[in-house]
């Protein structure tokens, strides 16, 4: 491959040392971050009135539900699910899937993030889309075997079948995780099964927990014991494990989930539509857990915008605690970059400008009527900015949009394949 090479210079650039500057990419990797200097580059990106952060990662989507956008709303969770969600996604096919993964892929460029964790169906199709856009992801098979051993047999092969053909794939992009559903969803097999497969290959667990009061009633039920408690029982618990949701935790939870190094991914926006509850986040990071962002899917959301997560993230924890000062414009900032980057084990390649890291960059244009006047960048991106202010993104040294022009999809195409795999799939269900 040819090499390329990148300068970002005039910008501003709030999580850096260098609070202004330039930018020097080659290939894949940051190779330079100083004063401006000269415009030898192959490509020359003027970021005068832009800022420059590090490409969002979203630690929790199901990128094919796009395709359910906005098909039961205002509606409680197990009427969602059961009257709506799981009739629809019992007709889904390879082609749904890669429609609206694609479409995901779309939006997220468009809104800034540039790396997610995905767990859903058919996702060697997730991942070829995710490929074609240019993006990074981790892709997990939700297992759900509710103690049918047939199915959990079924479940372990398509799950073996994905990590041969899809870890490690697009230039290392894509990785592949593992994805047993729930502690309430899978059997006590499948979840020690998830465990030892993971030690086995160097993977990681991505899983949803205690995300409803009812779930943790259920597994207290049927175990004796909350569902933290009975994940450490069985020897899941560790730091390759990044659970979503964990709205409902004892102290004696907290302490575990510290304890064993858990990663979370907090996802308000879809707690608060779900009415599932609000999540003690402010607590968990005085704690000094790893807690990152995630939309969950955008029929529960209904959006992939971060940008969006992050201020209800912050403003939920401020209503909630009737305390302003907690959760900072600075650490939700940080929950959408490096935190989620430490969630997926990604430290040491994405979630910060440092040199010698890979690529994936985000310039937002400050340039409008409700990002002036040009004070803060931070409290701007975090309170007023949208992922609509996105103006350019790079990931792992490509440019996938610049000013606005995505150049690796074509936007009228994908969501007119994207609508097309939704009438099809929605028929099925009527």
């Amino acid at each position: 491959m040819e090499t390329q090479s990148i300068l970002i210079k005039n910008v501003t650039m709030p999580l850096s040392p260098v609070k202004k500057g330039s930018v020097l990419i080659e290939n894949d990797l940051i190779l330079e971050i100083g004063p401006d200097g000269g415009d030898q580059a192959d490509v020359v990106i003027d970021g005068e009135g832009k800022v420059l952060i590090p490409g969002l990662v979203n630690t929790h989507t199901h990128l094919s539900m796009t395709l359910l956008r906005g098909m039961a709303d205002d509606l409680p969770l197990q009427t969602w699910l059961e009257d709506y969600i799981w009739p629809a996604e019992a007709h889904l096919e390879g082609d749904h899937c890669y429609a609206g993964a694609l479409l995901a892929a779309l939006e997220m460029i468009r809104t800034g993030t540039t790396c997610c964790n995905d767990m859903y169906f058919f996702m060697d199709e997730v991942a070829r889309a995710l490929d074609e856009a240019g993006l990074r992801g981790v892709v997990s098979h939700g297992m759900i075997d509710t103690g049918d051993e047939e199915k959990r047999k079924k479940e372990i092969r398509e799950t073996q079948r994905i990590i041969d053909k899809c870890h490690n794939t697009a230039e290392g992009r894509i990785t592949v995780a593992l994805g047993p559903h729930a502690p309430y969803t899978c059997s006590e097999e499948l979840l020690r099964w998830s465990r030892e497969k993971a030690n086995q290959e160097d993977l990681q667990i991505h899983i949803h927990v205690s995300e409803t009061e009812g779930e943790v009633q259920n597994v207290l039920e049927s175990t004796q014991k909350r569902p933290f408690e009975y994940l450490d029982s069985l020897g899941l618990l560790g730091p390759d494990i990044l659970a979503a949701h964990a709205v409902w935790l004892s102290e004696g939870e907290i302490k575990l989930i510290k304890e064993r190094g858990v990663k979370l991914s907090h996802n308000p926006v879809s707690n608060m539509k779900l009415a599932s509850g609000i999540s003690p986040v402010t607590r968990l990071v005085e704690k000094g857990v790893c807690v990152s962002l995630g939309t969950d899917g955008a029929a529960s959301n209904n959006n992939l915008d971060l940008f969006q997560e992050m201020k209800t993230a912050t403003l939920l924890q401020k209503v909630n605690l009737m305390d302003p000062t907690v959760l900072p414009a600075g650490k939700v900032m940080e929950m959408a970059t490096s935190d989620g980057a430490a969630a997926l084990g990604l430290e040491d390649e994405i979630g910060t400008i440092e040199v010698g890291k890979k690529a994936d960059l985000v310039l937002v244009n400050m340039m409008a009527p409700h990002l002036t006047p040009q004070r803060s960048p931070l409290s701007h991106l975090v309170y007023s900015a949208g992922g609509s202010d996105v103006d350019t993104v790079i990931c792992n040294g490509q440019i996938l949009m610049q000013e606005k022009e995505v150049l690796v999809l074509d936007p009228v195409e994908v969501m007119e394949m994207a609508q097309g795999a939704s009438e099809d799939l929605l028929q099925e269900v009527r």
